[in-house]
């Protein structure tokens, strides 16, 4: 922030976590059961368009936005449309509660649909939702996105059938019968650590060029199999910025479905802040005090020299809770 100034530290909260949801993982394999709840007057339906989940309007001075979700009674028209839906489980008084993809409409019908809602990108309004209907946007992309990834058999190429309410697609060639469930790729995100006697500590921070200019969050990668998440942290650490690092520790995950991540979160200590950048993989990386972090601008504050990550990200969950920790 310019002049010195301080950014408010929020609470360090996870986004797209603490969903309230009774996933009826048992109930939901009883296909009758499931056609009951789809058939249900009771029932609640969340509509998706290509990703993007239908919310209120983002207008000045109406608040924050919400999800929306149509009774079965206003929901006939979705239904007709929907090219494919997922049971994602029972709110806490039982209510089913049911995505529907309208993917395959074309944009006009499905705002035709929306009675004056709109269609977003979860990453534009995450940071505004509840963390319940952040929660509830991240789950029922995650699982469209699926079912639109895996439409074909990965062994023979058949097509594939929803079964169990949506979390399950089974080939329908018999002689295969091959059975896919949902996939979530791991990644590990870490805040590093260099701590010094007689020096404020430091924590270590990359930028990637696509994000907005002075922006800097924690390193992160993919993990790769045959390799634990501890391993993944240290070779991405190491890979990235040249820093050894030890006393990998869980702090926290998220679940990120853009496009199907699991993110895992550590925090891990360097004793050398020595640096030899990957390039390719990183724009820039540097040390910084808990206090320089307090001074930096939020993402997107085109005013600010330096930034943090977005607010719905594990990123910023790790760095907040960081930067609070050492400035108490």
């Amino acid at each position: 922030m310019t002049d010195g100034g301080q950014r408010r530290l929020a609470r360090a909260t996870l986004r797209y976590a603490q969903g309230h949801l009774d996933r009826a993982g048992i109930l939901r394999k009883d296909e009758v059961w499931v056609r009951e709840q789809l058939a249900s007057a009771a029932a609640r339906f969340v509509p998706l368009w290509r990703d993007r989940n239908l919310v209120t309007p983002l207008e000045d001075g109406a608040g924050d936005p919400m999800a929306v979700t149509f009774a079965a009674g206003e929901a006939h028209a979705w239904r007709e449309a929907a090219g494919q839906w997922v049971l994602l489980g029972l709110l806490p008084d039982r209510t089913p509660l049911i995505a529907l993809d309208l993917s395959a409409c074309e944009e006009q019908h499905a705002y035709g649909l929306a009675d004056g809602h709109r269609f977003f990108d979860l990453r534009r309004v995450g940071p505004l939702l509840s963390v319940t209907d952040a929660a509830l946007c991240a789950y029922a992309r995650g699982m469209l996105y699926w079912h639109r990834q895996h439409g074909f058999c990965s062994r023979c190429g058949s097509p594939t059938h929803s079964r169990q309410g949506g979390h399950v697609r089974a080939c329908s060639d018999a002689g295969c019968g091959h059975i896919t469930f949902p996939r979530t790729d791991p990644a590990v995100i870490m805040l590093v650590v260099c701590e010094r006697a007689g020096e404020p500590p430091l924590c270590l921070l990359g930028r990637d060029p696509r994000w907005p200019p002075g922006t800097y969050s924690t390193l992160a990668g993919f993990v790769e199999p045959g390799e634990s998440l501890e391993e993944a942290v240290a070779r991405e650490v190491h890979e990235e910025t040249g820093v050894r690092v030890t006393d990998v520790t869980y702090r926290a995950s998220q679940p990120w479905p853009f496009p199907a991540s699991i993110m895992l979160g550590f925090h891990a200590r360097a004793h050398d802040t020595t640096l030899h950048l990957d390039t390719e993989e990183v724009e820039d990386a540097r040390w910084f005090t808990a206090r320089e972090i307090a001074s930096f601008g939020e993402w997107g504050d085109d005013s600010a020299p330096l930034r943090v990550p977005r607010r719905d990200s594990i990123a910023r969950y790790l760095i907040d809770s960081w930067v609070a920790g050492e400035r108490r």
